[in-house]
């Protein structure tokens, strides 16, 4: 029976869009500044994503500790929230709504392995969350998945496949809970 082969392994097809220079720069300037705990300043932490290529609206707010992997493939909409130790893995494309909260400790991962291909190779595909949407403290979002408009994510579910509009998912691998209903 074939096993896997890692002698084999290539990802030379992958590229992140910018160059080894400009990853560099982030990885040890821009990373550093983002995550840092030493700065209060969720504005600051905006700039320097801004600087790196990443669409921000109006009033996001980034929590000390956030780790995002590219942010040219990082777009966030007006007054979202990224808690604390959110680490958003992107090899392809993040795209987060208005009025979304990505609560503390939080994966966001758009990169895996093929486990059924001898040379584990990569495969990569976005992901969405979409107005509204609220993702718990230490979700796991798989690649290719989208949350959309006003879904939730439970605390601690890990969400292999789509989040419908309203829905609340709970659970590893996540599963409909519920319908989410706003009282005013």
């Amino acid at each position: 029976m074939p096993q896997p082969d890692f002698s084999i392994y290539n990802n030379s097809w992958y590229s992140s869009g910018r160059s080894r220079f400009i990853e560099a720069l982030w990885f040890f300037i821009g990373l550093p500044i983002l995550r840092s705990r030493l700065i209060p300043s969720s504005s600051l932490r905006a700039g320097v994503l801004r600087l790196f290529g990443a669409k921000l609206g109006k009033g996001v707010v980034f929590k000390p500790g956030v780790r995002i992997k590219y942010p040219w493939l990082f777009s966030v909409g007006d007054y979202s929230w990224v808690g604390e130790d959110v680490w958003i893995d992107n090899l392809a494309l993040v795209s987060i709504g208005a009025n979304v909260c990505v609560s503390q400790g939080a994966y966001l991962c758009t990169g895996n392995h093929n486990w059924s291909d001898p040379a584990f190779g990569l495969f990569v595909k976005p992901i969405e969350l979409e107005d509204g949407a609220w993702i718990g403290g230490r979700v796991v979002i798989c690649p290719g998945v989208r949350v959309e408009q006003c879904g939730v994510v439970v605390a601690g579910s890990v969400v292999t496949k789509d989040v419908l509009a309203f829905e609340i998912h709970f659970g590893n691998p996540a599963r409909l809970l519920r319908r989410r209903e706003f009282h005013i």
